[in-house]
């Protein structure tokens, strides 16, 4: 286990007694409110031994739902007009707090908006927010963390600190040859940015396979004469107005072309949309806390915690920064993982977090150094050695692996009880999501979703899954698995 860490590493036990705390959730997005509902329901906050607040940058909750102009840079959201979740809302929403009776099956951005404002409201969270409140430094003391804010520069002592900041901010442009020329020259738009299709040139390239990219892709067909859409690993084909083509390796500097890793190539590019994601950032945390930077390779672990910008590392169960700085309970970072069922999750770390807040020896820093590093040696092999390509990956889990960690969270919480596990039918939900999803849009298009919605939701989740079920069947012919008596 030794050569596992740092010569001389040892980790910080918390240094108050977790009887007493004061808890300081950065921000008001789906992962804070999750956060502030679960701290609400523990025992130490009934009991009202512990304290909790949030502090919102923006005027309401809601995070990257909530609608702002694109402008700004960054804009204060990604978010475009015609956005529709690309996950059903029964598999989406909180377990603890459903989606109203008859909601679209995959609700428009507003929806999404209101439910979650209804979810604070519910429980009651709006009066532990504070809006229109910026945190602009967070520092540890040796004793506690200073969390100072736009709306008090002296700050206030805090013993326990959630970020949950978002991740869907500042944009990501991909170290391409060529692309910054491009830049330059005012032809490049980062995804952040759009709101709607308008023309912008006759031929359109899309970089990224992500469901905004397919979402422009879509949407942008619409107002020009050919898109052409990068998504690596793919096959040269077209349809309609739509060149479907593999990774774009090089943007010309000399004219408007692009060359993609199979070989191929594209001319007469007029404009370009970025769909290629976004970075992590915490502007509040100084570098005695977080390094900005790719961490050294491993083992050992390094002694301080690192923002690459693509994950935050190395975290215990991928919440709690394990390093020698601070103590490894004082900190969660919720909401990093992406391409994952979010708001459950959110929720299941915020059970974790308050496990790890009142019990200091509950995070074996042994077991998670095991962990950690198991996992970055076996991504470092995928990944050819490259550490870059290590962190991009990271908190990109796949197939069922997020399911497996939200199990591991209730568990690390005690909550071993088998209404905590993952249900058999948000597996196969998550799996078919793609094919569930054009099926409710044919079901759309021909007028019939209305009906099929009515009554839906009254008699609580087992109506969701019915109607998933009665979906795939008539319109996939693939029956669901195991969701008899595993609602």
């Amino acid at each position: 286990m030794v050569h596992l860490l740092a010569e001389g590493m040892s980790y910080h036990q918390a240094i108050k007694s977790p009887e007493s705390l004061k808890i300081c959730v950065i921000g008001g997005g789906a992962a804070g409110l999750a956060a502030l509902k679960v701290i609400k329901d523990s025992h130490q906050f009934q009991s009202g031994n512990w304290d909790v607040f949030a502090f919102e940058s923006r005027q309401d909750v809601g995070g990257v739902w909530l609608p702002a102009p694109p402008t700004g840079d960054p804009p204060l959201t990604p978010l475009y007009d015609s956005l529709t979740t690309n996950l059903p809302h029964p598999l989406m929403a909180y377990p603890s707090f459903l989606f109203p009776n008859e909601t679209n099956l995959y609700p428009k951005a507003q929806e999404v908006l209101a439910y979650l404002k209804r979810y604070a409201e519910e429980f009651e969270l709006m009066r532990h927010i504070m809006l229109n409140v910026s945190v602009t430094s967070v520092t540890w003391t040796g004793a506690s963390w200073v969390v100072k804010t736009t709306a008090d520069r002296d700050g206030v002592d805090c013993d326990r600190i959630i970020v949950a900041n978002g991740h869907y901010r500042v944009p990501f442009f991909p170290p391409i040859p060529g692309l910054q020329s491009w830049i330059h020259h005012r032809k490049v738009t980062h995804s952040a940015w759009y709101r709607s299709p308008h023309f912008v040139g006759d031929v359109v390239l899309v970089v990224g396979g992500g469901p905004s990219g397919q979402d422009l892709t879509h949407e942008m067909s619409t107002v020009c004469k050919t898109v052409v859409h990068s998504v690596p690993g793919t096959q040269p084909t077209q349809s309609g107005n739509i060149k479907l083509r593999s990774r774009v390796v090089r943007f010309s500097e000399s004219d408007s072309s692009v060359t993609f890793e199979d070989g191929t190539s594209e001319a007469g590019i007029d404009h370009v949309f970025l769909a290629t994601g976004y970075l992590t950032s915490f502007p509040f945390f100084s570098e005695d806390v977080l390094v900005d930077a790719v961490p050294p390779p491993v083992p050992p672990l390094p002694q301080h915690a690192y923002n690459s910008s693509q994950h935050v590392f190395p975290l215990a169960l991928d919440l709690f920064p394990l390093q020698a700085d601070f103590p490894v309970n004082s900190v969660a970072f919720m909401g990093l993982p992406i391409k994952v069922v979010p708001f459950p999750l959110c929720e299941a770390q915020a059970r974790a977090a308050v496990k790890a807040f009142s019990d200091p020896s509950a995070i074996d820093p042994a077991r998670e150094a095991v962990a950690i590093v198991s996992r970055y040696e076996a991504l470092m092999t995928e990944c050819a050695g490259d550490g870059e390509r290590v962190a991009h990956a990271w908190f990109r889990y796949r197939n069922q692996e997020q399911f497996d960690y939200r199990d591991a969270l209730h568990a690390f919480a005690g909550l071993t009880d088998e209404k905590w596990k993952v249900r058999a039918w948000e597996k196969w939900v998550y799996e078919k999501k793609d094919v569930l999803r054009k099926s409710w849009r044919m079901l759309e298009e021909s007028g019939q979703s209305s009906e099929w919605l009515k009554g839906v939701g009254e008699g609580g989740i087992e109506d969701w899954v019915n109607l998933m079920e009665r979906l795939a069947e008539h319109f996939c012919d693939v029956p669901i698995e195991g969701t008899e008596a595993k609602l």
